[in-house]
């Protein structure tokens, strides 16, 4: 009975080697590579948040007899909301350049003044808007730094004016809007350098200098009628903002064929 196991056994073992050496060589596949890919600045965006801002006027009066008085600087500060689109182009690994169109709804309230008369009183830019074009540098391949500029307009509120001893007000100026041209710079990089993975938001901080043409505000006496007085006002505004930004087309990182 042994002697029968051990040549069962044996029979066992030689069938086996032998249909393993019929069978072919095992043949292995590597795993995926993931592979990093630059990702792309080109396509659109658009962008929301809000900031701080100040201005400063020259400003002066005239009347009709020719009495002009010397020139005063004026000036007030404020907050706003911004919202705004875009469409950059990538043209090199480190060159971006685009177009953009934003708005500023807020209230950078101020005085105007009106020196041959020692009036003056409240006048406050409530909003603006902005065309124009960027140009950036790749810092890193989720970080633009940028400058741009463009042309802009600006809508600014009447103003009441009274003596300075808060006696009744005497006259008004009427609400205008003004354009100008714009210069400004800023910084935009993706979330994830905080660590956030939120694939297509990023986060912009611009500086931005407005310089409008100069507004002749006639002045109205309250309850009479005209003065025969203009007001100048040529304000300059700067501001700083931040926001929120999504890129609708941000591409990230592919797995390579095999």
């Amino acid at each position: 009975m042994k002697k029968l196991v051990l040549a069962l056994s044996a029979v066992a073992a030689f069938s086996g080697s032998a249909l393993a050496a019929d069978l072919p060589a095992r043949t292995y596949t590597k795993a995926p590579v993931v592979v990093e890919t630059p990702p792309s600045w080109t396509g659109f965006y658009i962008f929301g948040g809000g900031g701080g801002g100040v201005w400063d006027a020259d400003n002066h009066t005239s009347t009709a007899a020719g009495a002009v008085s010397n020139n005063v600087r004026t000036g007030g500060d404020g907050w706003f909301g911004t919202v705004g689109a875009g469409y950059d182009w990538q043209f090199s690994r480190t060159w971006v350049a685009g177009i953009l169109a934003d708005g500023m709804f807020g209230s950078l309230r101020g005085s105007v003044q009106d020196p041959l008369a020692g009036l003056t009183g409240n006048v406050k830019l409530q909003d603006a808007w902005a065309v124009g074009a960027r140009i950036g540098y790749l810092v890193a391949p989720n970080v633009l730094s940028y400058v741009n500029a463009g042309y802009t307009q600006s809508y600014w509120s009447g103003a009441s004016l009274a003596a300075p001893a808060a006696g009744p007000f005497l006259a008004t100026t009427p609400s205008f809007n003004r354009g100008g041209w714009f210069v400004g710079g800023g910084v935009e990089n993706n979330l994830d350098i905080f660590g956030i993975t939120a694939p297509g938001w990023f986060m912009k901080t611009e500086y931005r200098a407005s310089y409008y043409d100069r507004a002749t505000l006639p002045e109205t006496v309250i309850g009479v009628g005209p003065a025969g007085v203009n007001a100048t006002f040529r304000p300059f505004v700067e501001t700083i903002s931040t926001s929120l930004v999504y890129r609708f087309n941000w591409t990230g990182p592919v797995v390579a064929k095999y």
